[in-house]
């Protein structure tokens, strides 16, 4: 059974930095890539970043160049750095692989 639970989110002022972290059970980084998506309060959610099972990065325009995935094999976690957060980022952030999804973890970004 495939289970990914998130953590790491809160309150932080603009401008500040959050570090997620997903564990993920029940699959291996070796054979799937691991993606980070987050939903705005009365939006959909988007996707924003994605690391494959090589290595390869790709972000969307809004965080690129902010945020940065990256993944530790050993403890089947990846994580997702965020810098120079913005109100806008404020969000539940969700990590999925292979069609399956966590239950998210929140970010507030906030004076």
């Amino acid at each position: 059974q495939v289970q990914l639970m998130e953590s790491g989110g809160g309150l932080v002022q603009p401008g500040g930095s959050l570090r997620l972290s997903c564990v993920a059970a029940g699959l291996s980084f070796t054979d799937y890539g691991m993606t980070w998506a987050r939903q705005a309060p009365g939006k959909e959610r988007t996707w924003i970043s994605t690391i494959t099972r090589d290595d390869i990065t790709d972000y969307s325009g809004s965080v690129k160049g902010r945020f940065t995935i990256s993944k530790d094999k050993a403890k089947n976690t990846v994580y997702l750095q965020m810098n120079s957060l913005k109100p806008d980022d404020t969000a539940v952030y969700y990590c999925g692989s292979n069609a399956y999804w966590g239950p998210g973890t929140q970010v507030t970004v906030s004076s």
